[in-house]
């Protein structure tokens, strides 16, 4: 099935209101930014959602795209879970990673059973140096980054009861730290030519179409109360080799910052220009071109 798998383009449109969509531990969790004032949110950040919600076998998510998509639960397993550590991967495998060739990894159970290992591929093999299977996967996201600067607002946290036994309610100076709102545009790809060394399926892909809809509401939390996925954009190529330059795609659907000064923090979605369509020279080149938020 792997070799059924076409090249796409992605992009996903997100929309941050009042919430922290990244928090950097290296900034005491504020929002993620750049020296210029554009706003980051990591690939890493957004993956982990998607994890969570698979990982969740008994939430309604995954359970009701498993009856939708027909998939089996125990093929769509977390690899890369929270708290994870190596030594029980290798216990797992029966033997060390260098020990397999190519051929017989591809038929393990461990294969298999791993949806992020086939789709992103993986850090747990790698250690030492390691030249083993499926570190790098079929679906790439990119660093999302703000179309203009984002403006960030830090409050006091309160607590009516408090944590120290002497005090009758506690105070988190500053824990507080959202954006007040920005637009950010992160891309992703497919790439079939990982497909065969990952094991990846057209199954893993639908699966994972499936879920970007729900990875900010179904993940929220109280410093993530309100970010909205606008526009998750699928452009799918006529062929496994690509029939379009990605750049042209992703900056054919990129939001505008709207007013002379562009580098401006905006307040709403009003203050964005945003595509609804590819322009046709471009769709014609593609075998389609999907908003997966469409039906939601």
């Amino acid at each position: 099935m792997s070799n059924d798998i076409k090249r796409a383009t992605g992009l996903l449109i997100i929309e941050v209101v009042s919430s922290n969509p990244n928090g950097d531990p290296d900034r005491e969790s504020d929002p993620r930014q750049r020296p210029n004032g554009l706003g980051e949110i990591s690939p890493v950040s957004f993956k982990r959602k998607l994890r969570d919600l698979v990982e969740d076998a008994d939430g309604p998510v995954f359970k009701s795209l498993c009856k939708i998509l027909e998939l089996k639960p125990e093929e769509f397993r977390i690899l890369e879970s929270r708290g994870r550590v190596r030594k029980e991967i290798t216990a797992e495998m029966g033997k060390d990673i260098k020990e397999f060739d190519q051929a017989e990894f591809m038929k393990s159970p461990f294969v298999k059973k791993y949806w992020d290992g086939r789709l992103f591929g993986n850090t747990f093999l790698e250690e030492g140096g390691n030249k083993g299977y499926i570190k790098s996967g079929v679906a790439q996201f990119v660093m999302g980054l703000s179309v203009a600067p984002i403006l960030v607002q830090r409050h006091t946290n309160t607590n009516k009861a408090g944590v120290e036994g002497d005090k009758k309610q506690g105070m988190a100076p500053l824990a507080y730290r959202v954006v007040e709102h920005g637009v950010y545009c992160m891309p992703f790809y497919i790439n079939p030519s990982h497909a065969h060394k990952s094991g990846c399926t057209i199954k893993d892909i639908e699966l994972l179409k499936a879920l970007i809809p729900y990875a900010y509401d179904h993940t929220r939390s109280a410093i993530r109360p309100d970010v909205r996925l606008r526009y998750a954009w699928y452009m799918e190529h006529t062929n496994a080799l690509g029939s379009c330059a990605d750049h042209l795609l992703i900056d054919a659907l990129t939001p505008k910052r709207k007013g002379s000064d562009a580098m401006q923090p905006s307040q709403s979605w009003n203050d964005y220009d945003v595509p609804a369509e590819l322009p046709k020279e471009l769709a014609d080149k593609l075998s389609s071109c999907t908003d997966l938020m469409k039906n939601q």
